[in-house]
């Protein structure tokens, strides 16, 4: 297959008062050799410290693009930027990556081949390059646990939202990003089982690493109220009603009950009931598949 005949890529970048971070993201995928074509989209979403005034050079609305937003949070901005996206596969970035060459082309051959629906690399920290995560399962608080030593492209539970590729179609067949969560948090885990229960297969592949930048902190407030919120959102549109009941029990810095209210208040239900009428598996056979202690 010739260069010209390759589907466009679209890689989404959301950004937050990500200092030098973003210039250094887009740098390094600019740099980066594919024979795919690709745009890079930043989402810059209300950031304060002018952090994508370092792109501005580059932005041609072409090969680079900067769409700004009032601070919708990580979810919508990464929705907003798939709403810009022209190309068929959309690649969704932190803004504190590195990558090698030819880390597109090998990352979408599974999904090209049929193989994956979605699909992440392993992801290295910056500060230790050889401790590389192969995506991610759940524990018993509903937090990320990263999977190791995977040697072959491998079904995973959670793909890691730093970077995690689907095609467009599937996107939008899913809905993307849940659309009513706040500011920061389950936004991959959310999306991840959505595709695994609407019937979708994600996958990992270890031939590629991409270097990550872990923060001890974010670069914006983030509260227990808005992760809480996210977390039982994500809990009445995917479990059954014993695993509500038990992530409810999770909330323990922040009113739970205050908590359900809100999501309640914010039209969970009715999006249970749809994704519901849609879905191919329920989360017993999630929890089972992945052997979650959930």
């Amino acid at each position: 297959m010739s260069v010209e005949q390759l589907p466009l890529v679209s890689i989404i970048i959301p950004a937050k008062n990500e200092g030098e971070n973003v210039r250094n993201t887009v740098t390094s995928a600019l740099q980066s050799k594919t024979d795919y074509p690709f745009e890079i989209i930043v989402v810059d979403d209300g950031s304060t410290d002018h952090c994508c005034r370092l792109i501005a050079p580059r932005v041609d609305g072409n090969r680079l693009r900067l769409i700004t937003t009032q601070g919708i949070g990580a979810a919508p901005a990464r929705n907003l930027g798939a709403d810009h996206a022209k190309g068929d596969y959309l690649i969704f970035c932190d803004a504190h990556l590195y990558f090698e060459h030819y880390w597109i082309d090998q990352i979408l051959e599974l999904i090209r081949s049929g193989v994956a629906d979605a699909v992440s690399p392993g992801i290295a920290s910056t500060e230790h390059p050889t401790y590389v995560g192969y995506g991610q399962t759940l524990n018993p608080r509903l937090g990320i646990s990263w999977l190791r030593q995977q040697t072959k492209p491998t079904e995973v539970a959670i793909l890691p939202g730093g970077c995690l590729a689907v095609s467009k179609n599937v996107f939008f067949d899913i809905g993307g990003f849940d659309r009513g969560f706040r500011v920061w948090g389950f936004e991959d885990i959310e999306i991840s089982i959505k595709l695994w229960l609407f019937g979708y297969k994600c996958f990992v592949q270890p031939a590629v690493k991409v270097l990550h930048l872990f923060r001890k902190s974010h670069p914006y407030t983030v509260t227990n109220e808005h992760v809480y919120y996210n977390m039982l959102r994500m809990a009445y549109s995917h479990f059954n009603d014993s695993r509500i009941v038990n992530t409810r029990k999770l909330i323990l810095h922040s009113n739970p009950m205050m908590i359900d209210k809100d999501v309640l208040l914010h039209g969970a239900l009715a999006q249970r009931i749809r994704y519901q009428g849609r879905r191919k598996y329920d989360d017993n056979w999630f929890i089972h598949k992945f052997q979650i202690p959930f």
